[in-house]
């Protein structure tokens, strides 16, 4: 691995053991198995995670959080950005116009406030020239979703060198950002860049980028949070107008983060849109199987409907795509087009190719079984005679979410073959297991208190 790559994945979605109930709908949802119930808690699998959020959206209880930076943290500089992705301005009424919303933004305490998809018309140009540079390449896969990234990384490795080694646009914003204020006479040690996003993986993507040691922004607020500082602004403020200076944006860039955004605008070969982690992850399996070809470029998202669907997002996935493809309608083609005055303020990017790539994204496997190849071969060997036996309900009593699981745990000495509740009960009936062994085995995955015979006897005699 690259010593300038990092070694263990960021999370941002966190587990709290003192609200968490055990219930295993995070484990049971998660993706690539990341999750397994221990002592009655949910135990997170650091280097499987991928940041996508599925267990966030399921959790009943709120025991998974999200991990952000504090919006104070913006007055540690003189000059402070906010970078606003379009999907932002997506979660208002349409009674609310785009340059009201940003102006709301800036007097929160913000000096300048971009919108992150200034940097797309710049970054398709440069994909088109990447195209014809790596012809071979196929499908060409994009880099715009972390989570993505990282899902690649961790359960489709073969397919990491297919990633397109160019920048993502908020980081393209940025660095343009940056360059610009620094032009304009801001002293970039007093600069911070803030960027709101929608989702936990761009928040990782910041803490700890992919192929890069560092990232241009400075730090992450969370949409959501944002959003009801905003929102309380625009029901109070009596004045509509604003005098900050917004760039504007053609339809392809207001419409870049929801899906089709980019494949639709990708005019060199075959290019298919998917979204939604579950789709991308079946449709990974058929072209990592070459089951699957003719497809040169890949655009995949984790989420439904896109950015709009993101975990940190406050409205309506289906309402919000709506407002921004209403809004890149009235845009068209030709940035002149906007709806509003403020926006007609145009910012060419003068980008090197050095500044907007990135390292060789390196794969991560999701299950190293043993650094000695032979050693690794007996292992799976194990695992394959394991699960063959094991009855291939996925019920997950056991605290695994399958029973493919359950035997790569076992193997790695993170489990035993007796939490599967099918065999204890066949041990039981060979008088090879005594009942309190089982219940003590089930009170080491679920906690005491699920099996406290007792307090479950009061619950039902006051039900009935």
């Amino acid at each position: 691995m690259d010593s300038k790559q990092n070694i263990q994945f960021h999370h941002a979605l966190k587990f709290r053991e003192d609200i968490c109930i055990g219930c295993s709908h995070c484990m049971n949802i998660c993706p690539t198995e990341a999750i397994r119930v221990q002592h009655g808690k949910a135990q997170l699998h650091a280097n499987w995670c991928v940041d996508c959020g599925e267990c966030y959206r399921v959790c009943p209880v709120g025991a998974i959080i999200v991990e952000q930076d504090d919006f104070d943290d913006i007055y540690k500089f003189t000059t402070r950005v906010a970078l606003i992705p379009t999907v932002f301005t997506g979660q208002f009424p349409d009674s609310v116009g785009t340059c009201e919303i940003l102006e709301a933004v800036r007097t929160l305490g913000f000096t300048h406030v971009f919108e992150v998809e200034e940097g797309v018309e710049f970054l398709n140009e440069r994909f088109k020239e990447y195209f014809t540079a790596h012809k071979t390449v196929k499908p060409l896969i994009s880099p715009f979703c972390p989570a993505i990234v990282r899902l690649i990384q961790v359960k489709f490795p073969t397919l990491a060198g297919n990633i397109i080694l160019l920048k993502a646009p908020v980081d393209i914003t940025a660095l343009h950002t940056r360059k610009i204020l620094a032009g304009q006479g801001f002293d970039p040690a007093e600069t911070g860049i803030f960027y709101v996003t929608p989702c936990a993986a761009k928040i990782v993507a910041v803490k700890s980028p992919v192929g890069e040691i560092k990232s241009v922004i400075d730090g992450v607020i969370n949409m959501n949070y944002l959003y009801n500082k905003v929102f309380k602004i625009l029901r109070q403020k009596k004045d509509k107008t604003g005098n900050h200076p917004y760039a504007a944006l053609s339809g392809k860039s207001v419409c870049w983060s929801l899906t089709h955004g980019e494949a639709d605008h990708m005019d060199q070969g075959r290019s298919l849109a998917i979204d939604e982690i579950n789709n991308v992850m079946e449709f990974l399996e058929k072209v990592e199987n070459e089951e699957i070809d003719g497809i040169d470029f890949l655009e995949l998202r984790a989420c439904d409907e896109s950015c709009a669907g993101g975990i940190l997002c406050p409205g309506n996935r289906f309402i919000t795509a709506d407002k921004l493809r209403k809004r890149a309608a009235r845009c068209g083609a030709n940035p002149a087009q906007t709806s509003c005055e403020e926006e007609k303020v145009t910012r060419t990017i003068n980008l090197s190719p050095e500044q907007i790539t990135i390292e060789k994204i390196n794969p991560r496997s999701i299950m190293k079984l043993d650094d000695n190849v032979a050693e690794a071969m007996i292992k799976m060997k194990r695992i394959y005679e394991l699960n063959r036996v094991l009855p291939q309900v996925d019920c997950g009593i056991c605290g695994s979410p399958t029973c493919k699981s359950l035997s790569e745990d076992v193997v790695q000495d993170q489990a035993t073959i007796k939490q599967c509740i099918f065999v204890q009960k066949i041990l039981e009936q060979n008088e090879k297991l005594d009942m309190q062994e089982s219940v003590r085995i089930m009170q080491s995955i679920w906690s005491e208190n699920k099996l406290d015979k007792n307090s479950l006897k009061d619950e039902i005699n006051e039900i009935n």
